[in-house]
């Protein structure tokens, strides 16, 4: 059995997208799933330890890929990060972005 492959999913605040992804996909068989923001004021703001855990980084933005490079520019190799472009348009668990995320998982 394949073990299942850490995913750290990424927006700016970490309160609707990721979180939303986070959530969907906690019993999911093929991931471990995570979610942090990247601004100050992230509910839960991405850090070391999130990059040293993950296998890969789902950001919704390029934006977010940026900052992670920016600030991490110096911690070593980071994990590959994927960009699924999923804009600030979606609420937490709407039903729209939820489609959104399980159909950028199926290139994962």
């Amino acid at each position: 059995m394949r073990s299942r492959i850490k995913v750290l999913f990424v927006c700016g605040k970490n309160l609707k997208r990721s979180p939303t992804a986070e959530k969907i996909f906690q019993n999911d068989s093929r991931i471990s799933a995570k979610s942090a923001g990247v601004a100050e004021t992230s509910r839960r703001k991405i850090n070391m330890a999130d990059l040293q855990w993950a296998e890969l980084i789902l950001v919704m933005e390029r934006r977010h890929a940026a900052r992670i490079y920016a600030q991490f520019k110096d911690s070593g190799p980071l994990p590959p990060i994927k960009i699924l472009d999923i804009p600030d348009d979606y609420e937490f668990m709407d039903s729209e972005l939820i489609a959104l995320l399980n159909a950028s998982m199926e290139s994962v």
